[in-house]
């Protein structure tokens, strides 16, 4: 199995990666994408949610939204979708290492 693919358990679910970089959650039955400024409109526009969970009795929103249904059922859909997570992870790394 190559290493530059690969799932990890976390928040319940598990971290959707691909090379090194977190672009996909499944946590709670759903699959969440990763979102920056730059995409986050358009999960916004398709009917997306952000991600949830419940810490010290408040909500916290990761920038990892559900991903539209067309994405379970089109392959290229979920090719465009997953593409788009990815470059927001690579954004966000760079982001990250700019600090």
């Amino acid at each position: 199995v190559s290493q530059s693919r690969y799932a990890r358990r976390m928040f319940g679910g598990w971290g959707i990666y691909h090379d090194g970089l977190m672009f996909g959650l499944y946590a709670a039955g759903r699959l969440y994408l990763k979102t920056d400024a730059q995409n986050v409109a358009q999960f916004e526009a398709a009917g997306s949610e952000p991600f949830t969970f419940v810490q010290r009795g408040k909500p916290v929103k990761l920038s990892y939204w559900s991903a539209p249904e067309a994405v379970l059922d089109e392959r290229e859909q979920a090719a465009w979708w997953g593409r788009s997570a990815f470059e927001a992870a690579i954004r966000s790394r760079a982001g990250k290492t700019k600090s």
